[in-house]
């Protein structure tokens, strides 16, 4: 049995997909948890053990784990939340707990690039994510952390902008090229490490994209693939503290965001080695011209 959190989110949504084509060949189980079973299409709640509730909840993650043998585990973002560690390490405590109560064999999470980097302790929402990543290894399992750069996906949240502006904006430099991933390799390595559990100990799986871009270049890209000028326009950290916190985010989060995206800035996302291993195929020319244009002109 394997155990799939936030089966309806981005990544886990994908994954979940590729484990219902794959898993069964396979002889393995599916069970998700996920807050509201009627987000689930139908014919996806018919072949799955479907747990309804949050997966922070101790009574929760106990009948989800139960005869369980391998987790995907995803903290939910939360724009409300008044305590980081608490929003990641205190999210998962109950899991952490029920990893050993209930002899979970592997664990894959999703969480970020940054470890052992100069600005890691202070970079915000990819500090609370590492820490969280401690606390599962703590307990024993087998744990591979899926650690990740920026997501292409992130800029459908700026579809409005693209179309009606022709404008992405973003805080980084707009020289300065990082790696960038898409969700989907994402969830195709989660799904790897699930169906072929051979792997043990602790580790970071990176999963950094097929290049690394600037903004200029991304924006370039977008340009050609939507056939129409797309520029970038660099915002300071003051407007994006002041646009989370017009969203209504909290204090906590909207620091957290800002920490997180200036340490991006001062090369988080630049000190892992890229490897045939930890080069993940979607480019993002391919991405753009398969997500973000019909996105964009729907």
């Amino acid at each position: 049995m394997i155990v799939i959190t936030t089966p309806t989110g981005a990544i886990g949504g994908q994954l979940l997909d590729i484990m219902l084509r794959e898993a069964p060949a396979r002889g393995q189980r599916l069970r998700v948890v996920v807050r509201d079973d009627a987000r689930l299409p139908e014919a996806t709640r018919g072949r799955v053990d479907v747990v309804t509730g949050s997966h922070r909840d101790p009574e929760v993650v106990d009948r989800a784990f139960d005869g369980a043998e391998a987790v995907f585990w995803v903290i939910p973002p939360d724009p409300s939340a008044r305590d980081l560690e608490q929003a990641y390490s205190g999210f998962t405590e109950a899991a952490a707990k029920a990893f050993a109560a209930h002899g979970i064999r592997h664990v894959v999470g999703v969480s970020a690039l940054g470890r052992g980097t100069p600005v890691a302790d202070r970079a915000g929402l990819v500090t609370a994510s590492l820490a969280m990543d401690d606390l599962i290894a703590s307990t024993g399992v087998a744990y591979r952390a899926l650690v990740n750069p920026s997501f292409m996906d992130n800029l459908l949240r700026q579809v409005i902008s693209i179309r009606d502006h022709g404008e992405f904006t973003g805080t980084a430099a707009a020289d300065h090229a990082a790696p960038i991933t898409a969700t989907a390799d994402i969830a195709a390595a989660g799904a790897r490490l699930l169906l072929d559990r051979s792997w043990t100990g602790s580790g970071e799986v990176a999963v950094l994209g097929p290049e690394d871009l600037s903004h200029d270049d991304m924006a370039r890209i977008m340009s050609e693939a939507l056939g129409r000028p797309i520029r970038y326009r660099r915002e300071s950290q003051a407007e994006l503290r002041a646009a989370l916190a017009g969203r209504g985010a909290s204090e906590a989060f909207t620091r957290g965001f800002v920490d997180m995206m200036r340490a991006k800035d001062e090369g988080l996302d630049n000190a892992a080695l890229r490897t045939p291993a930890t080069t993940s195929p979607t480019d993002f020319r391919g991405w753009c011209e398969r997500v973000l244009t019909p996105a964009v002109l729907a």
